[in-house]
């Protein structure tokens, strides 16, 4: 099992009309910007422990579940907005750091669905961010208008399927189960790491027999698809109002080709990535979409150079 060297603390906190479950490390009455740190799909704030654990100084960091996933509820919704996740940090940052006048500006980082939920924050709330990180968040494909009509229509196929109980997320009879499922999802995911992860990334449930079934802590209302097309324009206008220095860190395998073959390229998202004000690009060796869990020493190196 993997050691932990920086415990984390637990607190909940009310978010809209959500107790959010957030993770604390450090000292909140450090000086420096307070870093966060949010997760993508289908993970949990405890995914960064790794991280947090390979940082070369303490100091206050903060990690939530995102509604629907961990120990955040979904508030009984049946589908996940982009704009919810953008309002539900801004309530987080009023807690931990502050609001209107007397907010103080955080170092912001997003691993996928949470690196894209930060570059859209950060065009509409700049002066809330004083750097920006994103690692592998890179958007959606361009769609055309007239796919528009197609899209609502497999939106609410896929509600259909959701209320018919068609959505559920595997379950597994123990938590070595949901380690093996981890390490196959990511093969550089080293066992000691993958064992300790499932105990945070799913919970048991008694069964009628007294047997045990492990569940993966997140909403199935998460697989169903947005009903809006992505627009690319309106991305690429959040993008322009950054102001934050910052930096995108990319696995060194490349994610884009193996989830849209030819359909989205790592070249149209450095294209994209043109309108941000100032934007560094690194690479990271022997990493893939999961690079921090991959390489959390050569993560937490980039986030304290990023942002000292």
């Amino acid at each position: 099992m993997y050691q932990v060297l920086r415990p984390s603390r637990s607190e909940f906190v009310p978010v809209r009309n959500l107790s959010y479950h957030v993770r604390l490390w450090g000292d909140p009455s450090d000086p420096r910007p307070a870093l966060v740190l949010l997760h993508g799909w289908m993970d949990v704030g405890a995914s960064w422990q790794f991280v947090v654990d390979a940082l070369a100084d303490d100091r206050f960091v903060l990690a939530p579940d995102w509604r629907g996933f961990g120990l955040t509820d979904g508030g009984g919704v049946d589908n996940y907005w982009l704009a919810d996740y953008m309002a539900d940090l801004e309530w987080l940052l009023d807690h931990y750091t502050g609001a209107g006048d007397a907010a103080r500006p955080v170092d912001l980082v997003g691993h996928s669905m949470g690196g894209n939920v930060v570059m859209h924050y950060a065009g509409v709330r700049p002066q809330r961010i004083r750097r920006l990180i994103n690692l592998e968040g890179f958007g959606m494909p361009f769609r055309k208008p007239d796919e528009a009509p197609a899209r609502y229509g497999q939106w609410i196929d896929e509600l259909k399927s959701l209320h018919r109980g068609e959505k559920a997320l595997a379950a597994y009879p123990g938590v070595e189960g949901v380690a093996r499922r981890l390490m196959k999802t990511n093969p550089r995911l080293t066992a000691d790491k993958a064992n300790w992860l499932a105990g945070h990334w799913a919970a048991s449930d008694a069964q009628p027999d007294g047997s045990a079934r492990w569940h993966i802590l997140g909403d199935p209302a998460h697989k169903i698809v947005n009903a809006h097309i992505f627009r690319v324009d309106e991305t690429l206008a959040l993008y322009a109002r950054i102001t934050a220095p910052t930096l995108m860190v990319e696995a060194s395998d490349d994610s884009l080709s193996g989830w849209w073959k030819h359909r989205y390229t790592l070249e149209e998202f450095h294209e994209r990535l043109r309108s941000v004000p100032s934007v560094r690009i690194e690479a990271l060796p022997d990493s893939g979409h999961m690079l921090h869990h991959d390489q959390p020493l050569r993560v937490a190196r980039l986030i304290e150079e990023f942002t000292t």
